[in-house]
């Protein structure tokens, strides 16, 4: 279900519900349950994905019991700023009084959307009333409304509560009346107890690990505290300590997180003393079940993958609400605990009070064990298993905030080759360059930009390539470049002649190196050497499937319907590009193109995006010149992967300018949009097309033809050499002007609807820097998926209007076709110039 449908059961000059409009919602994916006293009052349960609520109506509400299997009828979705609504629907659809039951954020191991194609959904709940591990399971029924069950997973907080158990004074009166009112003091006691949400499970005694901290030597008295408290650094080594006197932990790929117990209340911290309570409420739950007093805990918090390492990218991910993946807090120390102050205590003791402290500890809470000795073995495994490294300590060691030499870190270090395709300028006492900028091939003979390196230089190296490599270079790549990133500032970009081998410890967001550090220069290869060639010579296969295989461009959402009278979904959209790529995209490649977004489909608020975004990865990006003067990256497609990647991110239309993105200021097409105003039948715009088409030919000018998926037609002019767009405004605007002129009756070049009436607009206005005109074989954001088409002008008659051809027909029109219909058009050679000269324009 999409928001096409919430937006048609409202009318949203009657309701206080908020409008569908799409916007970001910084943090972690959320859900929300609410009460809603409608004709039949439910619980309506909410799971935030991606940029909407998926939402079910529960009629009896959530229930603990795992033996219950709740009735959830899944609805339309809502806007994430629905999270936010209560209050009296006052009228229509849903009219009645919402209150908000929970909130939260949620967790899943897998992929959201496969897991609900599938029919089963596992996830976990971190709210106040809602927590630990849940299902939703899609009924075999067939309904009118798809069915589900929603069912409590067997874990630490299964019982037998049920919703209305939970509500409490912090309702509203209205729901607090509505609820069933517990019968007896049992079932009132049962409610009070269970809003406590203290899961079941066993627990160390909090006398026997009080008991076993006043043993530890060193252990002093101290005060219970929740704040802050500065951690232990480690410092960077190459290689582990030797020596029965240290002890090697893998090094999580994660952020460092402090926790403070201080009368049971648990407060989280980051490395830097921000608060991180909210954006972690699932540790903190955590914590809270161990049941201590008072503790101080140090650890790392990461996202676990499949294979269970630490995944950097999930972990960034879902604190940004882009993922749902579970998180896990990996404690290595324990510097407090149950009123003893630890930090002078040595840390083997520390450490083995603190497996104690975990021995039953929830599955958010892990326990970062640890090798005694032999640190080569246990680096070497490291390496093997690609972790980010080591961290080795003394097993003596006092806990001391700061970095000092108690705490050593070993990261692995990976090193490949790559080749430099530019550089940065040099700063401060920096001579020469700052970094370089390199790239690994890509396919089809291009390079994919993979970061700079800027340390390792000798200051030899520095001279040398400051006074060869880095020398002179152009603003833009001289080579087809790949991912670049849009906000690198004054970077000089040159050709690929040397190669430089580099150390790096993994590979980062946005696929870019992580710390690399120069090895060598290679002065026995050249960067074409570093080319898999059977690899990069393949050509691309389009796929008729959700991924695009060389370069993972996955189609989400696939079944989000974004033409709805029409059936057409997502992947139909991503589908039909793939089928006419090979007409589609070389007349656009390279070329600025501005892209109609729909997210939510065409019946959802759709906006023009010409500018570079975060995400995209497969587009190019060029910094050009705006009309105010100021400059704004563009982007621009350059292979399948690119268009495909705009698909995934709602484009349907695609607007190219008329010049390349390598020159901007020459133009290489007229075009002419015949727009009829109201009346006019679509014979008279055929005839107006071709009395353009003769006119041109009068003045020497070959043109061709095209439908607009709209009421009207694109007669294009092709321009080799290219000529100034000051050039191209004049001669366009002269010649509809002068076309006008001649036949008043069937022409007008204003865009004023007064006088367009029963009239044919001659749109001079495409033929301008910056302006754009819909692509050939790009769909329109119109009822019936149209598209525009070239076609020869002699089967111009052939046609009903400017919208015959559509998703459905032209993919089998094309693998009809024996030519193009626009076949030689870039073989044309014909210049403005004489014919400006000789209109004295």
């Amino acid at each position: 279900m999409s928001l096409q449908d919430y937006r048609k059961k409202r009318d949203f000059s009657r309701t206080r519900e908020p409008a569908p409009e799409r916007s970001a919602r910084a943090g972690r994916a959320i859900f929300v349950v609410q009460l809603h006293h409608a004709s039949r009052r439910h619980f309506d349960f909410r799971l935030q994905v991606g940029d909407v609520l998926r939402s079910w109506a529960v009629p009896k509400g959530p229930s603990y019991d795992p033996k219950v299997k709740r009735l959830a009828v899944e609805v339309e979705d809502h806007p994430v700023s629905y999270a936010d609504f209560e209050g009296d629907i006052e009228h229509g659809y849903g009219k009645g009084h919402v209150d908000t039951f929970d909130r939260g954020v949620w967790s899943t191991a897998g992929d959201v959307e496969a897991q609900l194609a599938k029919g089963h959904l596992s996830f976990e709940l971190f709210g106040e009333r809602l927590k630990g591990a849940w299902h939703l399971v899609r009924s075999g029924k067939k309904e009118r409304q798809p069915a589900w069950f929603l069912i409590k997973a067997e874990d630490a907080y299964a019982s037998d509560v049920e919703a209305d158990d939970l509500l409490d004074n912090t309702m509203r009166e209205s729901t607090r009346r509505a609820a069933k009112t517990p019968a007896t003091k049992a079932a009132a006691k049962k409610s009070t107890a269970s809003r406590r949400a203290v899961p079941k499970g066993r627990r160390v005694p909090l006398a026997t690990l009080t008991k076993a901290a006043a043993a530890i030597k060193g252990v002093k008295k101290g005060k219970p505290s929740a704040d802050y408290f500065a951690p232990q650094l480690a410092k960077l080594r190459d290689t582990p300590p030797q020596g029965e006197l240290w002890l090697h932990e893998v090094k999580w790929d994660g952020y460092r997180i402090l926790a403070g117990v201080a009368k049971g209340a648990v407060s989280l911290w980051s490395r830097n003393a921000l608060p991180w309570n909210d954006r972690l409420p699932e540790i903190v739950q955590a914590v809270e079940a161990l049941g201590l007093d008072s503790a101080r805990l140090d650890g790392e918090l990461i996202a676990v993958d499949a294979q269970g390492r630490s995944d950097f990218n999930a972990l960034q991910k879902t604190l940004a609400g882009e993922a749902q993946a579970p998180l896990v807090y990996m404690l290595f120390d324990m510097p407090f605990l149950q009123g003893y102050d630890l930090s002078r205590t040595a840390l083997a003791e520390r450490k083995a009070l603190l497996e104690r402290v975990l021995a039953h500890a929830p599955s958010h809470l892990g326990y970062s064990g640890h090798n005694l000795g032999d640190g080569d073995a246990v680096f070497a495994m490291a390496m093997k298993e690609k972790l980010e490294g080591i961290v080795s300590k003394r097993v003596d060691g006092a806990y001391h905030s700061g970095r000092n030499d108690d705490w050593l870190k070993i990261k692995r270090l990976e090193a490949d080759e790559f080749a430099v395709v530019g550089y940065t300028a040099a700063k401060g006492s920096r001579v020469a360059f700052g970094s370089l900028l390199l790239a690994k091939p890509g396919t089809r003979g291009r390079w994919t930009y993979v970061g700079r390196v800027g340390t390792g230089f000798t200051d030899e190296m520095l001279r040398e390539l400051g006074a060869s490599l880095a020398k002179g270079g152009a603003k833009t790549p001289p080579v087809p470049l790949d991912g670049i990133d849009p906000l690198l500032r004054g970077a000089l970009w040159v050709k690929p002649t040397v190669v430089a081998e580099v150390y790096y410890r993994g590979i980062g967001n946005h696929q870019l190196l992580r710390q690399p550090s120069l090895k060598a220069l290679r002065i026995d290869k050249a960067p074409n050497d570093l080319r898999d060639s059977d690899r990069a010579t393949e050509p691309a296969k389009p796929a008729r499937k959700k991924t695009v295989a060389k370069d993972e461009i996955t189609i989400t959402h696939p079944d989000r319907v974004v033409y709805p009278d029409d059936g057409v979904t997502k992947q139909d959209v991503a589908d039909y590009y793939k089928a006419v790529m090979p007409w589609f995209l070389p007349p656009v490649a390279d070329r600025p193109m501005p892209m109609l977004r729909c997210p939510g489909g065409i019946g959802e608020h759709c906006f023009f995006q010409k500018h570079v975004i975060a995400g995209l990865h497969h587009v190019g990006t060029a910094k050009l010149k705006e009309e105010t003067g100021a400059q704004a990256v563009y982007l621009y497609p350059k292979d399948e992967a690119g268009l495909l990647e705009l698909v995934q991110f709602g484009a349907i239309e695609f607007h190219p300018w008329g010049s390349h993105v390598k020159t901007p200021d020459a133009a290489d097409r007229v075009i002419f949009d015949l727009d009829p105003g109201d009346n006019v039948a679509w014979k008279r715009v055929v005839a107006a097309a071709r009395m353009v088409r003769d006119f041109l030919k009068q003045l020497g000018l070959t043109s061709f033809v095209r439908t607009t998926g709209g009421k009207g037609l694109h007669v294009v002019v092709p321009l080799a050499p290219a000529a100034d767009w000051d050039t191209v405004r004049s001669f366009a605007r002269g010649f509809a002007e002068a076309l006008a002129q001649a036949h008043p009756l069937e022409f007008v070049a204003t865009a004023a609807k007064k006088v367009r009436g029963g009239k044919i607009y001659l749109d001079y206005l495409r033929n301008g820097r910056g302006a754009t005109a819909v692509a050939s074989y790009s769909l329109r954001a119109r009822a019936g998926a149209p598209v525009a088409v070239p076609v020869r002008w002699e089967d111009l008659g052939k046609l009903k209007s400017g919208a015959d051809f559509t998703i459905h027909t032209v993919p089998k029109r094309l693998a009809r076709q024996k030519k193009d219909p626009w076949d030689g058009i870039d073989a044309v050679q014909q210049s403005l110039d004489d014919v400006v000269e000789r209109l004295g324009l």
